[in-house]
């Protein structure tokens, strides 16, 4: 048994958690992902796949390597086809457009926080 100002740990404690903690990193990353794809402005899909490729799963860090990700993050104005600005009655799931992150976080962050205590705690 470890000590520690009075808690003691199991000797194997800390390789239970790393292991515990880089399963549920490599989930939030994968997930991340699967949830901004329908925010992610769509023209080749190339600015979707360059999220895919250049993220490492588990790394903690999404990271979208188009030349031009930074560019249609800050000022993309939704005009696409399933753009921001193309809501109606036909296309009622208009979301892809600019900071695409921080709007998937404002809808899906607590259903992401659940899923993460459901399965690694």
């Amino acid at each position: 048994m470890i000590k520690f100002t009075g808690i003691s740990f199991a000797p194997n404690f800390t390789s239970r958690m790393k292991d515990n903690f880089k399963k549920a990193q490599k989930f939030v990353d994968s997930e991340t992902l699967r949830l901004c794809d329908p925010y992610v402005p769509f023209r080749t899909g190339m600015l979707k796949k360059s999220g895919i490729s250049g993220t490492v799963i588990g790394s903690g860090v999404v990271e979208y390597t188009a030349p031009y990700a930074k560019r249609q993050y800050y000022t993309n104005a939704g005009r696409g086809k399933q753009g921001l600005t193309k809501r109606n009655a036909h296309n009622y799931k208009c979301l892809r457009g600019k900071e695409w992150l921080e709007r998937m976080k404002a809808d899906h962050l607590d259903e992401l926080e659940r899923k993460v205590k459901e399965k690694f705690t």
